[in-house]
């Protein structure tokens, strides 16, 4: 006697036995790829810029060890260091200014 088979038929006995999918859909698979590609590429930049971070406050360390210099020779220099930095007007502790 010859079998015939129906369409789906195969899917509805694998239902039926439990039998459960190996393998998602590759339409699927290709979104699931993507999404996590574009976490991955976010986590890359994310490392790219916390590293730039860390470079950057290098940088900003030394530069505040620069000033400190600066200060040091401002205050061997004229006993202070407290300069107004736009008109470099010198204020000491000693002078009081009287309010008119």
């Amino acid at each position: 006697m010859a079998t015939t088979k129906l369409k789906g038929t195969s899917k509805k006995i694998k239902e039926l036995k439990g039998v459960k999918p190996e393998k998602v859909k590759s339409e699927e698979l290709e979104k699931i790829q993507s999404v996590v590609g574009k976490i991955n590429n976010l986590y890359v930049e994310l490392g790219r810029l916390e590293a730039l971070k860390h470079n950057n406050l290098h940088t900003l360390a030394g530069i505040q060890d620069e000033l400190m210099v600066v200060q040091n020779d401002l205050n061997k220099e004229y006993g202070t260091d407290d300069i107004n930095i736009q008109t470099g007007e010198i204020k000491y502790e000693d002078d009081v200014k009287v309010n008119s």
